[in-house]
């Protein structure tokens, strides 16, 4: 994909050039875009809604800022109280998993994620790091560790709200439709293995025929950004016209290593793929909320509204938006 690398390319230069501007690790420039705050984390959650954690690219072993977003991971989950966490891939640093014995599975996961706040269900997707390991292997945790929820590559959940409303998540396998990693050495073989036009027929069967209030979608990959790898073509091309025309309120995704909250037309977009390492982000036209640093996101899903905050990993609450079910 020239035009994506020549982009990449681009937005490195932007980002040396314009160090003496970045005030807290935002654009100064960009007014649409808030400083952090100090708040003390977590506010007071709303009574009613279905809350929830999202968050990606993290398993490093306890390094690079893991161990210090899982801490404060735990603190929010408990005082939310969070009845499950989102892990949006790249679950394990820097090629998967080889089996269900390999031994990131504690050092990782189970062993970094212990507080009993995050001993909730995770529903997991791929990332493109975990398509350098076993796929399959991942698939198969879930099977005899109930944390791990991961059905299949591509799946639906239904929850019921207060009020009797309901919210369908869409979770996707992205990786297999970005052209640059058909024949990557480490992922083509399990990439080239996926049927694309099918998950995307199916994503757009099951968006046309849900009845639920909010529809919210899951991909690893961004569809815009304003992080190191910036927009995904084939995300513009394949997924956002459906979500558009079935009217899906959020697409959550990691992959760019930072936290965002980008708003394209009625969609709003947020990127939670701060769970360790971080690279460089800045501002772009879709820019409400863009800073570098590891953290999480947590919602409150509501009949109405959609509250989503974006925390660090020193417990400071540096973003909080209200989403509207109807616009």
């Amino acid at each position: 994909m020239e035009t994506r690398h020549s982009r990449r390319e681009f937005v490195r230069t932007l980002f040396v050039a314009s160090q003496a501007a970045l005030a807290g690790g935002l654009l100064s420039g960009c007014a649409s875009v808030p400083a952090p705050t100090a708040a003390s984390v977590p506010p007071a959650p709303a009574p009613d809604g279905l809350k929830f954690l999202v968050f990606g690219d993290w398993g490093r072993n306890g390094d690079k800022d893991q161990i210090e977003v899982a801490a404060q991971m735990a603190v929010a989950a408990a005082a939310l109280p969070a009845k499950f966490i989102i892990s949006v891939g790249d679950n394990f640093y820097e090629d998967g998993v080889a089996s269900v014995d390999d031994p990131q599975w504690l050092t990782s996961f189970e062993n970094v994620y212990a507080a009993p706040a995050l001993q909730v269900p995770w529903h997991v997707i791929l990332g493109n790091h975990d398509y350098r390991g076993s796929c399959q292997a991942q698939l198969d945790y879930a099977k005899t560790h109930r944390r791990w929820n991961l059905p299949a590559r591509y799946f639906q959940q239904t929850h019921a709200l207060p009020g009797g409303v309901t919210a369908d998540f869409f979770y996707l396998d992205t990786s297999p439709m970005l052209a640059e990693y058909q024949h990557d050495a480490r992922m083509g073989p399990q990439i080239r293995a996926q049927d694309v036009p099918a998950q995307i027929a199916w994503l757009s069967q099951a968006l046309a025929t849900s009845t639920a209030p909010w529809k919210i979608v899951i991909g690893h990959h961004p569809i815009f950004s304003g992080g190191f790898h910036s927009d995904t073509a084939e995300l513009q091309q394949h997924i956002l016209p459906l979500l558009h025309d079935n009217k899906v309120q959020a697409y959550f995704n990691g992959h760019d290593h930072d936290l965002q909250h980008l708003v394209q037309g009625k969609l709003n977009l947020f990127c939670s793929g701060a769970g360790s390492q971080v690279r460089f982000s800045f501002a772009t036209q879709y820019t409400k909320f863009v800073q570098t640093t590891p953290g999480f996101t947590t919602v409150n899903l509501g009949a109405d509204q959609m509250e989503v905050r974006m925390i660090d990993h020193q417990g400071r609450l540096l973003y909080a938006v209200s989403v509207p079910r109807v616009v």
